[in-house]
């Protein structure tokens, strides 16, 4: 079984579910999610989590993105992208000046509804399956923050930018919301994801390639070990004689590690077995004491089971 995470280079059609399902095919194994929805016409960076790698999910899914995305003004759908069905067209007034100024005015925190058309639940049912019954209810705007915003070309009534931004950032809704700010209305016409976290496009594959990479036997290459989304945090090995403490995921004092090295309360550490296996990260306490915070050990944990 293969444990880490590949950076997929989703491809437009597909939507991250297909993207996990035609993963399991190609690996020949189950264990397989990926680290947060993008649209099926989006193409860009997927993170897929393999194996233990499958306990990073949220992780993933909490750090901030970086797209690329053509705000089209002067049309506004109810789904906020050009798949939408056109609600109303209007012509672009604005110049070039005013609209880079409120494209800008976007920067920072703002509170954002979110759209019809996502995978949000309200009373156990997702949006997108109360908006393709017609159905339209209240939503609670959210905080998000875009912490960089750059127009990278304009040719009215199209805006290319690019756009970096928290978890839970609508990029279709920041479009519509820049679209109203400027009374023509807007939509999303493209959007490329282009990082997540450390994950960014240039180092993306896509299935086809994973495919070939699978026939040559070099799924390594592309495959980012659990412990590596770690790297900022201190590495300490467990003495062998205690390598069953760590195996069940038992508090550890630093006595009982190679390294015997003490932290500040809270620092996060990186837990390794005797023979470098990696096994979870754990926290130094206020009593002295190394505590789990997350494990991760299991066979073949770098690459595949023999």
């Amino acid at each position: 079984m293969y444990n880490g995470i590949i950076n997929i280079h989703k491809e437009a059609g597909f939507t991250s579910h297909d993207v996990v399902a035609k993963m399991r095919g190609i690996l020949r194994q189950k264990k397989i999610g990926h680290t947060g929805t993008l649209d099926p016409e989006a193409t860009g960076v997927l993170p897929v989590c393999l194996g233990s790698g499958t306990k990073l999910c949220d992780l993933l899914t909490d750090r901030d993105k970086e797209y690329v995305a053509e705000l089209l003004l002067g049309v506004s759908t109810d789904s906020q992208d050009t798949t939408g069905r056109l609600l109303r067209e209007s012509p672009v007034t604005a110049s070039g000046a005013q609209v880079r100024e409120a494209v800008l005015s976007f920067l920072g925190e703002y509170d954002q509804v979110p759209p019809m058309y996502s995978a949000l639940k309200v009373n156990g049912k997702r949006l997108y399956e109360l908006a393709r019954a017609g159905k339209e209810v209240e939503r609670r705007a959210r905080r998000v923050h875009i912490h960089e915003l750059e127009i990278l070309e304009m040719s009215l009534p199209v805006v290319r930018m690019r756009v970096v931004c928290s978890k839970g950032t609508y990029i279709r809704t920041l479009c519509s919301d820049i679209g109203d700010k400027l009374g023509c209305g807007g939509t999303m016409q493209s959007l490329v994801r282009t990082r997540v976290g450390r994950f960014a496009l240039d180092g993306a594959v896509t299935l086809t390639q994973l495919e070939a990479l699978r026939d040559a036997g070099r799924i390594g290459e592309v495959l980012t070990p659990v412990d590596e989304l770690f790297e900022d945090c201190p590495m300490l090995h467990v003495q062998e004689q205690f390598g069953r403490l760590l195996r069940n995921g038992n508090a550890i004092r630093p006595v009982q590690t190679r390294e015997q090295e003490r932290f500040a309360p809270g620092q996060q550490v990186r837990f390794y077995q005797e023979d470098g296996t990696f096994a979870g990260v754990y926290a130094f306490d206020e009593t002295g004491i190394y505590k789990p915070v997350k494990m991760f050990l299991e066979a073949g944990l770098n690459g595949t089971d023999s």
